[in-house]
């Protein structure tokens, strides 16, 4: 380990040598520190890292955690990760040494986070408060699982904010094709919303689409990738989940209008994407549709839920649904049973039937008696 000086520069130099977990040598080293200080600074974390010490700064274990992260997770999900890292927990515990990081300090954090304000006065959703608060556990928890760190400060301070339901947004199937006639003059956007609407697909999926995922003899689709736009270039990765993995099929008239669409292009490769546009461009075209017809604005990704709540209320069970549209049953259970606030009202009806038929029964036995 050394600092040096560079005079043609005025500027100092670390390198830092070590034995990685093989037993190999090795050296790493950094330039451009101002100061020998802010050098000696640098090389003191690095000795703490290699060292497994937690005597060190949250900054420096979070570079720990994120090189063992970003081996694990996609990487639009790593780089999700890391934005919300970077912009929400380090400016606030960065410096700080992580052995150090207490519950009242967390709960500090936390107080900011939920007062917080954009410039026209909106907050932090519940659900964006919860996904904050859960990378910075996430993060203690690493520390505690193989740094010996002695417990979780943010496990121990507890969730941000109280959570409050939220109403699932969708559209019935006439409003659904109100829709879908105004998108008939881009066919390219009526195709896609096609997909989306009568196969429950995901967005991201709909986009990674290519004409060898379709099978129109069989009537199925193939889901097996997904579309996600980062850094200016178009990825396409595996799907969100395991279950993901799945083949559709499609009703023969979806088929037939596929069809007709793969025949609209002059030449279409195997495995180019029919859907070659990005996301910002279907929520456009969302709200255009909404304006033209009146049909209330829902989010693309509430297309899925339409596609669900349907089959529901048609009487398909949870699991034939969760098969379809690539979710457990158990999910489906739990979170779109509230979609249908008439089965409540058709429940009283049933019951009070019910009820009446008891009493009038009553009825008829004291007049035999």
């Amino acid at each position: 380990m050394a600092v040096y000086q560079e005079k043609d520069k005025g500027t100092w130099r670390v390198v830092f040598r070590y034995t990685d977990f093989t037993g190999e040598r090795k050296q790493t080293q950094k330039r451009g520190f101002k100061t020998k200080r802010e050098a000696t600074a640098w090389e003191h974390e690095m000795m703490l890292r290699k060292g497994n010490k937690l005597d060190m700064t949250f900054e420096s274990f979070y570079e720990i955690y994120s090189e063992y992260k970003r081996q694990r997770v996609k990487e639009s999900t790593f780089e999700t990760k890391s934005h919300i890292v970077r912009t929400k927990i380090l400016p606030y515990f960065g410096k700080r040494k992580i052995n150090e990081i207490t519950v009242a300090d967390v709960i500090a954090w936390q107080n900011e986070m939920m007062a917080y304000r954009d410039e026209k006065g909106k907050h932090y959703s519940v659900d964006y408060l919860k996904t904050i608060q859960a990378q910075l556990t996430a993060i203690f928890n690493h520390a505690v699982n193989y740094y010996n760190l002695p417990c979780n400060p943010a496990r121990q301070a507890g969730s941000m904010g109280k959570e409050v339901p939220k109403e699932m947004k969708f559209w019935t199937k006439e409003q659904y094709l109100k829709f879908a006639e105004a998108m008939m003059d881009k066919p390219i956007s009526y195709y896609a919303f096609e997909m989306l609407y009568w196969t429950g697909i995901r967005e991201g999926e709909l986009l990674a689409l290519t004409p060898a995922d379709f099978d129109f003899e069989k009537q199925t689709v193939r889901i097996n990738k997904t579309y996600h736009r980062m850094k200016k270039q178009d990825i396409i990765t595996s799907p969100k989940t395991a279950k993901s993995n799945r083949i559709v099929v499609m009703p023969e008239f979806l088929c037939e209008e596929m069809q007709d669409y793969f025949q609209m292009y002059y030449s279409l490769a195997p495995d180019q994407r029919i859907f070659p546009f990005s996301k910002s461009y279907l929520k456009h075209e969302m709200e255009r549709g909404c304006k033209a017809t009146g049909v209330p604005v829902i989010r693309i990704h509430d297309l899925r839920h339409s596609h669900v709540s349907f089959l529901i209320n048609k009487g398909f069970t949870a699991l034939e649904i969760g098969n379809r549209v690539g979710h457990e049953s158990e999910k489906i259970t739990y979170r779109y049973a509230h979609l249908f606030p008439t089965k409540q009202d058709e429940m009283a009806d049933f019951l009070d039937n019910e009820r009446g038929m008891d009493v009038k029964d009553q009825e008829v036995e004291k007049d035999v008696s």
